[in-house]
């Protein structure tokens, strides 16, 4: 019998523009989490530690699905997703997770195979976006709506637009083909250093701090083209700084310190 519409409480992270099916927050965690613990636990079982197996396996995967909660949760409480969109992110990164842990071509592909796989995908969007929007369809006619509703101009970025995704996962991709072709890649992980836990630890540090700074970089988003570009640029240098220039540091730093001490 109440006719008045509900009062919906809106957040910065609410008023996005991507059409948020599946949940990409949600997929995200989950493809990743899952390659951590599935990680851990080979590395368990290799070591034949079968009293504690169970043990660990109890605590990882519970720490798992914390997480996948948590993050879903808090997708649905600041309205930026239903609970199906969350489920169905939880559930397909895992899946995605799971298919590419079988797909160990992508550590020896050339980087004329990475080079030629991100301007097909790139030029096949870009062809399939001009022809809708020749037949009248808008791929971006979520960001009209969001500059509509949103009860602050400011909360409406353009980084969640599909061509903004667009450009994350092929700089991203490139950036890999870049990293895992490279002198500096070979030389550090592929050696006998890349197997030793100090190699590790410090390269997981720095990729922390590394990361951090990555992340404290906003392209201008008031000139989309510019944005566009940058946004690449800073995807294709996330992976070629954590998978080929930071191990390349750690390993020749790791290396003088062995000669100081011989």
């Amino acid at each position: 019998s109440n006719a008045s519409a509900p009062a919906i409480q809106q957040f910065p992270l609410t008023c996005e523009t991507g059409p948020g099916s599946p949940s990409g927050h949600a997929m995200g965690a989950a493809g990743v989490y899952y390659v951590m613990v599935t990680a851990l636990l080979s590395i368990a079982l290799g070591k034949r530690q079968s009293k504690t197996l169970k043990v660990l396996w109890m605590v990882l995967w519970t720490g798992f699905w914390a997480v996948q909660v948590c993050v879903s949760l808090s997708r649905v409480f600041i309205a930026a997703h239903f609970p199906h969109q969350v489920i169905a992110g939880v559930f397909s990164g895992m899946a995605v997770a799971e298919t590419f842990q079988h797909v160990r071509s992508i550590y020896h592909a050339s980087l004329r195979r990475y080079l030629g796989v991100t301007t097909f995908l790139f030029s096949f969007a870009l062809g399939l976006y001009l022809l809708l929007r020749a037949l009248g369809v808008d791929l971006l006619w979520t960001l009209e709506k969001a500059q509509r509703w949103c009860s602050r101009p400011e909360w409406v970025h353009i980084d969640t637009t599909p061509f903004a995704s667009l450009l994350r996962n092929l700089g991203i991709l490139f950036g890999l083909g870049l990293a895992l072709n490279s002198h500096m890649y070979l030389e550090s992980c592929r050696g006998k250093q890349g197997r030793q836990l100090p190699f590790r630890l410090g390269c997981a540090a720095a990729s922390l701090l590394v990361l951090h700074l990555f992340d404290a970089f906003r392209p201008p988003s008031h000139l989309q083209l510019l944005f566009y570009v940058l946004s690449f640029c800073k995807s294709t240098a996330v992976p070629l700084a954590t998978v080929g220039l930071i191990p390349y540091c750690v390993s020749q730093l790791l290396a003088t310190q062995d000669k100081k001490g011989v």
